[in-house]
């Protein structure tokens, strides 16, 4: 039998956040994120008034522990962290759109963000409230 660990790697295998780089790949990704959701104006209204490195601080603990990072992600759940802030799925798919630019930019292959993708995909409804 296989132990099986998160972000679909097996025990012997690394994981997803082992083969990009790790922790200091998740912050550089988390990073060049951030800039371009920030320069959206479509996306940064939900962020003013914001503690924009507080956030990024929760969004490197949750990327890595979704990609398979052995830290576990201790933060709120995604309906609790977004629930009053009305995000649409229009801003949801943006958002989507954004992470994989960042990955592709950080040189993450294609197969890695569809995979990325797939884990960050079911949350949506967590996520849209409006």
């Amino acid at each position: 039998m296989t132990d099986t660990t998160s972000a679909g790697a097996t025990a012997a295998e690394p994981t997803i956040f082992d083969r990009i780089g790790g922790a200091d790949a998740v912050a550089a990704v988390v990073d060049l994120f951030y800039d371009r959701v920030l320069a959206d104006p479509d996306l940064a209204g939900y962020f003013e008034g914001q503690d924009i490195e507080r956030i990024k601080g929760h969004q490197r603990n949750f990327v890595g522990q979704a990609l398979g990072a052995r830290r576990p992600y201790s933060g709120r759940t995604m309906r609790r962290a977004h629930e009053q802030l009305a995000i649409t799925s229009g801003a949801f798919d943006k958002v989507v759109a954004h992470l994989a630019a960042s990955l592709a930019e950080a040189g993450v292959d294609e197969e890695t963000i569809g995979t990325i993708a797939g884990v960050l995909g079911p949350l949506k409804p967590e996520i849209v409230t409006a």
